[in-house]
């Protein structure tokens, strides 16, 4: 039942990441957002989240994880009622802002409480394997539930959704979770702070150069101010005898690869997500539900590929996982590629999807044990948080990279196919063109697919990336396999 409830937490807060996705096509008619800015609903949502995650981990061994697991939730669950009463795309933002500053609190709390509740072995093995299966399939549950809802009702109850659902685990907490221990500390604000801000400027520098070119001044103001702020988050943890990331933690080789394999996958999943989702509606013309229908496979194959993971990981280790789960994933992305406006949802984007979700389960399971492998207890909470930051930033900035280069694409594509357009438009469409300057769904679709394509190229080196990474940093030791086995190799307390 413990497992139960934070399981329920985790799907929540991973959920709305791509229950939102789903409804993105209905919010920008709604609230008049352009392809570009529409990606702000999610990374308005994600860096806050991925950002305030290490402090978050802190405030749960400082002040007692249940305690603040439960602050989180109400939090999130406040957020999702503001949410979902929006008027316009400032408040909309302001919403999704504050639902990851609950989710960043409860989140890496839910799983620092796995590693305390559980005992080291295949009973831990277990709960993270269930874990990683709700984190990774999470998305895909997201977009089957935000389908139902937005075809069904609106794209607001996306939101509301979530209410009653924090409510409940709010209740179940007390009864099946226990208090842990309180370790004394305190909160590196600032830190929090200066990584934050310099995360969201650095993001939003991608964006506005896919609106408005890499020569703007804001652009390149938002660069240089992203830069001297990250700086200085690094500066600040160096000196900070609490800091909020534990930079010792990156001394260890393996666990630093763990970190950059999911930074690179983060950013190649949220990209894989988001696009497709577009394409899927815009230009195969899926409603809502038969979008999440279309996405309900992904969920399945996630969690084959973790329970495969799960059950080898203490005969082989989880380096073969890491490798194979980074190589099925590319190999995915570099299929969808191909995709173009002749596309069918059969024929060019579920075989590749496919083997995409089974390197993506496979990923997740070896990166959660390999992350809070051997960290001492008093510091599990940062070691999590850390694992999750790193998922969320490397979402948004992936995201916004892989946004910037479907900008660029697409502007060029439909420099090409305006042209043309011209040429064969009636009189009527002339008009219309010159009065709300889009282009007829025909035309339309070219320049949606011919970005996407491009992203996905981007996507697909990420994921790349992420297998090289494994190749070359992680290394297995005998200690590591005892432990994954329940061994009674000693551990630092």
């Amino acid at each position: 039942m413990a497992l139960l409830v934070i399981a329920s937490c985790q799907l929540m807060v991973v959920l709305d990441i791509t229950i939102v996705n789903i409804a993105l096509p209905d919010i920008q008619r709604s609230l008049d957002f352009s392809t570009t800015s529409l990606s702000w609903v999610v990374n308005a949502y994600t860096l806050t989240f991925g950002g305030l995650l290490l402090l978050g981990g802190r405030a749960g061994d400082i002040l007692g994880r249940r305690r603040v697991f439960v602050f989180g939730v109400l939090l999130f669950v406040l957020a999702s009622l503001l949410g979902g009463f929006a008027q316009d795309s400032g408040q909309l933002l302001a919403a999704r802002a504050l639902q990851g500053v609950g989710g960043a609190i409860a989140s890496p709390t839910s799983l620092a409480l796995i590693s305390t509740t559980f005992r080291e072995g295949p009973e831990r093995n277990r709960a993270f394997g269930v874990f990683a299966a709700v984190s990774a399939g999470g998305g895909a549950i997201g977009l089957l539930a935000g389908g139902i809802l937005v075809e069904w009702l609106n794209w607001r109850w996306v939101l509301f959704v979530n209410v009653p659902i924090g409510l409940l685990i709010v209740l179940a907490t007390p009864r099946w979770i226990k208090e842990s221990e309180r370790h004394p500390g305190r909160f590196d604000v600032t830190g929090a702070f200066t990584s934050t801000a310099g995360m969201v400027l650095l993001v939003y520098g991608f964006i506005r150069a896919a609106q408005d070119g890499w020569r703007d001044a804001l652009t390149l103001a938002s660069f240089a101010v992203a830069v001297l702020l990250l700086a200085a988050f690094i500066a600040v943890e160096r000196r900070s005898r609490q800091p909020i990331t534990p930079l010792h933690m990156f001394a260890d080789r393996n666990r630093a690869g763990t970190y950059g394999i999911m930074l690179c996958l983060a950013a190649a999943m949220f990209g894989m997500f988001f696009f497709l989702t577009l394409f899927v509606q815009n230009v195969l013309d899926f409603s809502p539900l038969q979008a999440g229908l279309a996405f309900l496979p992904v969920s399945a194959v996630i969690a084959i590929g973790a329970g495969l993971a799960s059950r080898f990981l203490p005969v082989y280790g989880p380096k073969p996982f890491m490798v194979g789960g980074g190589i099925l994933a590319a190999a995915g992305l570099a299929w969808l590629t191909l995709t173009d406006v002749h596309s069918t949802y059969a024929g060019s984007v579920l075989g590749p999807m496919l083997v995409f979700s089974l390197g993506m389960g496979m990923e997740f399971v070896s990166l959660t044990l390999m992350a809070l492998s051997d960290v001492p207890v008093q510091e599990t909470g940062a070691a999590s948080g850390l694992l999750n930051a790193t998922q969320q930033v490397g979402g948004s900035l992936g995201l916004s990279i892989l946004v910037t280069i479907f900008g660029t694409v697409s502007t060029n594509e439909a420099r090409r196919q305006i042209p043309r357009f011209l040429e064969q438009a009636t009189p009527a469409e002339r008009v219309r063109f010159q009065r709300t300057g889009e282009l007829p769904p025909t035309w339309a679709d070219e320049v949606l697919t011919a970005g996407v394509s491009a992203a996905f190229i981007m996507a697909a080196v990420f994921a790349a990336l992420a297998a090289l990474i494994a190749v070359l940093a992680v290394q297995v030791r005998p200690s590591d396999l005892e432990r994954l086995q329940g061994g009674t190799v000693a551990g630092p307390v």
